[in-house]
């Protein structure tokens, strides 16, 4: 048995309407915004998209050596020390 009252015991009948719609209009738009996100990544023009969100690069080159650290190690390795010290 719940012995917890709803969340909306405070509510009039006028405010459940209104909630009720809100969560209809919702499920209806959900459904057409979901069309419209599917249209939008099947027409992505993805070079495109790459090099807005990278840059552009010459992609018949292949990439540049990766450098010997970004120094994320290095940086991992003072927490570490920081953390004895506490």
């Amino acid at each position: 048995m719940n012995d917890e009252t709803s969340a909306l015991a405070g509510w009039t009948q006028e405010e459940i309407a209104l909630g009720k719609r809100w969560v209809e209009t919702w499920k209806l738009a959900g459904a057409d915004l979901e069309r419209i996100h599917r249209k939008e990544i099947r027409e992505l023009d993805t070079g495109r998209t790459i090099a807005l969100l990278c840059g552009h690069a010459d992609y018949t080159q292949p990439p540049r050596a990766p450098r010997p650290s970004s120094g994320l190690v290095e940086q991992q390795r003072w927490f570490m020390k920081a953390a004895e010290r506490d």
